[in-house]
């Protein structure tokens, strides 16, 4: 009879890998998202120039870096390979952003909380699903108040005009 415990390739429980492959594809799904944010961030910045509202964008941009270096991390240290571009998702929200410029600063504000939502209602799918305790808490303690954040200041910065 064999036992877990044995030195055999049967020693290994079978779902570990599953696991961490579910955690690589999650956590990089998310680094799409924050790539993709982060691209946004930098096509509004360049056309609020020169304006209090560049600064604060500047301030949740940076935090959306961080938030990509977290997650590489994470997935390195899942051992796996983190995702090098936003992907289609990247595409479709510079798409939206652009179009936004074009109607305005209250509008591109807008369109960027929109995308934070997307952001929120991304990680608490991801919160959801099947993942580590290390990749859970990761998203629950440090990446979802993150965008919860940005809602708010993103919000405020439309009803106060800046």
């Amino acid at each position: 009879m064999r036992r877990f415990d044995d030195a055999s390739p049967m020693s290994t429980p079978p779902y570990e890998f599953s696991w961490q492959s579910e955690d690589i594809d999650t956590l990089n799904a998310l680094l799409r998202g924050e790539i993709s944010a982060a691209e946004t961030y930098d096509l509004a910045i360049s056309k609020v120039e020169g304006r209090s509202t560049a600064e604060e964008l500047r301030r949740i941009r940076d935090e959306h870096h961080a938030a990509m270096s977290m997650l590489r991390d994470r997935v390195r240290a899942n051992g796996g390979e983190p995702a090098e571009s936003s992907g289609a998702w990247g595409t479709f929200a510079m798409m939206v952003t652009g179009t936004a410029l074009a109607l305005g600063t209250k509008s591109v504000l807008g369109a960027l909380q929109q995308g934070e939502e997307h952001g929120i209602s991304a990680y608490q799918k991801a919160v959801n699903a099947e993942l580590s305790s290390d990749s859970r808490t990761l998203i629950e303690a440090e990446l979802l108040p993150f965008c919860r954040q940005h809602v708010s200041l993103l919000e405020q910065m439309k009803t106060t005009g800046s």
